[in-house]
């Protein structure tokens, strides 16, 4: 599992990723872009964005990175960091397949990405993903599985896949939706040969979302590796834009909201690695102080009273505005 190398790091940060959903295409559902990024969003000032970052990640012990097809050209902007940084070996790189990318570089368009979880769909992004990252990527998830994917029981992908982690690149898979702990528990199911297929699994978990929890626990008992995604819920737990309990926290602690609702998911025991959507290096900088936050047994009660039922969670997650 290459995640192990995140085991071999010895600072604090090593467990958050950055994620490039962001900063790899002009829109996106996250709130305040228009304050985040610059007002040129051509691929040019995206790509030096994106390495900017990447830059101020590595530099403060971020290991793992994460993109996706969809994300633009997120895959492209990472390959050219790490080709013009070959001294970087220590990191952990993935990235998802099963949506592609179709707004052509606008942010306002009637389809940003579309999803397809066939195996004539694998085998097109595999090759797209291959030609920029080649043998780089040390991680490739099926992208926003839900519970009833026909993923979940495509035997001829199943074995593309067992295929291609016989060849050394790490199989997992993203969960998205309101039954998103049905989708986990599915797909620790799924064997090929008798053998577990997915190793690591990617799901949504946050203050306000903590449906995944048990079976996100489940997965990592298992010896899935459980990445974290939207821990900051699209910018809803960030800034002036968090509840009042998390502004109290973030106050009480001297850091940023943002840092309280990563530590309150780097606090369960589970939770292998946490993602940064941070689209300014500032924004990052804010994130990677979690680890040094403290979380009594007395905060973390009054971060529970902010748990929603998932189906408003994701009913107002799926109104929010790309911009």
């Amino acid at each position: 599992m290459p995640f192990a190398r995140l085991n071999r790091a010895t600072t604090p940060t090593a467990h958050i990723g950055l994620g490039l959903a962001a900063v790899g295409r002009p829109g996106y559902i996250n709130l305040h872009r228009d304050r985040d990024l610059p007002a040129d969003r051509s691929a040019d000032a995206l790509r030096a964005r994106t390495h900017e970052l990447l830059d101020a990640a590595y530099a403060q012990g971020v290991r793992y990175f994460d993109a996706a097809r969809s994300y633009g050209r997120s895959e492209e902007f990472l390959a050219d960091w790490l080709t013009a940084r070959p001294d970087v070996t220590d990191v952990v790189i993935g990235s998802k397949w099963g949506y592609t990318y179709t707004a052509d570089w606008r942010v306002a368009a009637e389809a940003h990405e579309v999803k397809d979880h066939s195996l004539a769909t694998f085998e097109r992004q595999r090759a797209e993903t291959a030609a920029l990252l080649g043998e780089r990527l040390d991680l490739y998830q099926i992208h926003s599985v839900t519970a009833d994917s026909p993923v979940l029981s495509d035997k001829d992908l199943h074995a593309r896949l067992a295929a291609l982690a016989a060849e050394g690149t790490t199989v997992g898979l993203s969960t998205s939706g309101p039954a998103q702990a049905d989708a986990i528990r599915a797909a620790l199911a799924v064997t090929v040969d008798g053998e577990p297929l997915f190793r690591t699994v990617q799901a949504t978990y946050n203050a306000l979302e903590t449906s995944a929890g048990p079976a996100l626990a489940e997965a990592h008992d298992a010896g899935l590796t459980v990445i974290v995604k939207e821990a900051m819920a699209n910018g809803r737990l960030a800034g002036t834009e968090s509840p009042a309990v998390v502004q109290e926290i973030a106050a009480e602690a001297e850091l940023g909201a943002d840092a309280v609702a990563l530590a309150f998911v780097l606090h369960r025991p589970w939770a292998g690695v946490v993602l940064s959507g941070a689209a300014t290096v500032t924004q990052l900088a804010g994130n990677l102080h979690a680890p040094l936050l403290d979380l009594d047994a007395d905060r973390l009660d009054r971060l529970d009273a902010l748990v929603e039922e998932p189906e408003a969670y994701w009913r107002h997650r799926s109104s929010l505005p790309w911009s």
